[in-house]
């Protein structure tokens, strides 16, 4: 092995079917095989006939490229504790006026803050994500997030081999809750410009480290928590830097509500007139636009982002669990407007995700060839790729980086197949994928990541999540006891 932990020499693998690439995109490769060395791709099609250091035969599976996950969850996810506990206000996923006045805090150590880092790029990595950009919800946090965690996280990323882009979140208000239930908002400028001067030194130092593995994003926090100075300067910097700028946008009715009531026009609209938009920004989610999830409100909104030249990250799964749904997929590919992928929760499991996407088009259009599972996989890989503006990423090709990932078909459970792609979409899970492989790395083999227990990870995380629970009376309105908050499913006797 090298000393950056690749295979020394050329490296083949082949198996029943492998995802090439042509010019117009995806191709399936039956007993295909790709060769790659000192982590770029030299050849992807059948008899290769040059030497090779080593040759593995994968046999009943699908290697095809890594995926590009553009809002992964990097923290521990809470979404059981919202799954049936509504609204959110009263179940503490708001602070109550109280816990503003008292001051907030850090419910989480420095220490655990990079661990979880840590814990979480090992899931994205076991569910054959090669490229991330970190998302982690700061309802949890004083404010925003620190450069000292984003360092470990970087370190992490090093260690584990995972491709990254990192930035440390940041926002200038959050929602509270007042004593009468009225949901307001709490502004403070200047902390949230602080936070975009730690983000841009963090950026300015650590991007392209790691051989390039770790690169950097600007990651304004969401849309309604940013002042117009903020998105301005933002937007600036992000410019100057040449990186990517992601800002959570028409997420909720509340949200869009909020943006109409605060600046007197839509959120695409206002970043519109910030000139706010480029090539460089990537906008997760979109469900709530003008005409769809009951915004009644009427503006140029598809228009205006299909012309943005922005790219939407698209997180089917974490949506749908709240009742909403991207209106419509068919639409936004239609409006020419760049399509990628996000998990945003937990499992961070892209198939799942690509399924759940691939059934909520098809409802809201109300039809079964609304689009193919194609379309969705494309949006994992190349959609992926050309948000972050890399085409030497999401595909497998000559030139490109030799990104991947090795999906098992031979599980009973993944039933007959007469089409890879479509079969995993109807059947298969993150639990398949078996080898991943980062920039030459083999960072998962068998789905053993190196120097990696599982079970140790999965022990220290329920003990987090327990002291992060039990802190939840404090920061919930009214204060009522855990039990209160978050009932069971049925009588715990």
């Amino acid at each position: 092995m090298t000393a950056a932990g690749r295979q020394s020499g050329r490296v083949l693998l082949t198996a029943d079917w492998v995802v090439g690439h042509r010019e117009d995109g995806h191709i399936l490769l039956p007993q295909g095989e790709v060769v790659f060395e000192d982590g770029e791709i030299l050849f992807v099609g059948r008899g290769f006939d040059g030497d090779v250091a080593r040759r593995i035969d994968y046999g009943q599976s699908l290697v095809g490229p890594g995926f590009i996950d553009l809002d992964a969850l990097s923290d521990l996810d809470t979404t059981v504790l919202a799954l049936d506990n509504q609204p959110g206000w009263r179940k503490g996923r708001v602070w109550p006026e109280s816990y503003m006045q008292a001051g907030p805090r850090e419910m989480y150590t420095p220490e655990e803050l990079r661990w979880q880092k840590r814990y979480a790029f090992t899931r994205l990595i076991r569910n054959g994500i090669t490229t991330a950009l970190p998302i982690a919800s700061l309802f949890y946090r004083e404010w925003g997030e620190t450069s000292d965690e984003f360092e470990g996280a970087a370190e992490a990323a090093q260690d584990l081999g995972l491709r990254v882009y990192l930035g440390p979140a940041y926002r200038s208000g959050n929602t509270f809750v007042r004593e009468n239930t009225e949901i307001d908002f709490y502004f403070d400028e200047d902390r949230g410009l602080d936070g975009l001067e730690q983000a841009r030194r963090f950026a300015q130092a650590f991007e392209g480290r790691a051989g390039g593995l770790i690169r950097t994003m600007l990651a304004p926090d969401r849309i309604e928590t940013c002042t117009a100075n903020l998105l301005r300067r933002t937007a600036d910097v992000g410019r100057d830097l040449d990186i990517p700028v992601r800002l959570h946008c028409c997420q909720s009715a509340f949200e869009y509500q909020s943006v109409l009531r605060l600046q007197g026009m839509s959120p695409p609209e206002w970043l519109r007139d910030l000139d706010f938009f480029t090539a460089r920004t990537i906008l997760p989610h979109l469900t709530h636009i003008s005409g769809c999830n009951g915004i009644d409100h009427r503006a140029p909104d598809l228009q205006i982002l299909a012309d943005s030249g922005a790219s939407l990250a698209h997180c089917p799964l974490v949506m749908a669990r709240g009742g909403a749904a991207l209106q419509s997929f068919g639409t936004f590919r239609a409006s020419g407007m760049t399509i990628g992928m996000g998990t945003d929760t937990h499992p961070p499991d892209m198939i799942q995700n690509m399924q759940i996407g691939l059934m909520t088009a098809r409802l809201a259009e109300g039809k079964p060839d609304a689009v193919r599972a194609g379309d969705l996989y494309d949006a994992a890989t190349l959609g992926g790729a050309a948000a972050l503006g890399r085409s030497d990423l999401g595909r497998l090709a000559p030139g490109a980086r030799a990104d991947l990932v090795v999906i098992g078909l031979d599980d009973p459970a993944m039933g007959q197949i007469i089409d890879p792609i479509q079969t995993i979409l109807l059947n298969g899970c993150g639990r398949d994928v078996r080898t991943v492989v980062i920039d030459g790395r083999f960072v998962m083999e068998d789905g053993a990541i190196p120097r990696v227990d599982h079970e140790a990870l999965r022990t220290r995380a329920q003990h987090q999540f327990d002291r992060l629970v039990a802190q939840y009376p404090d920061r919930t309105f009214g204060h009522p006891p855990v039990q209160e908050i978050f009932r069971a499913s049925y009588p715990v006797r």
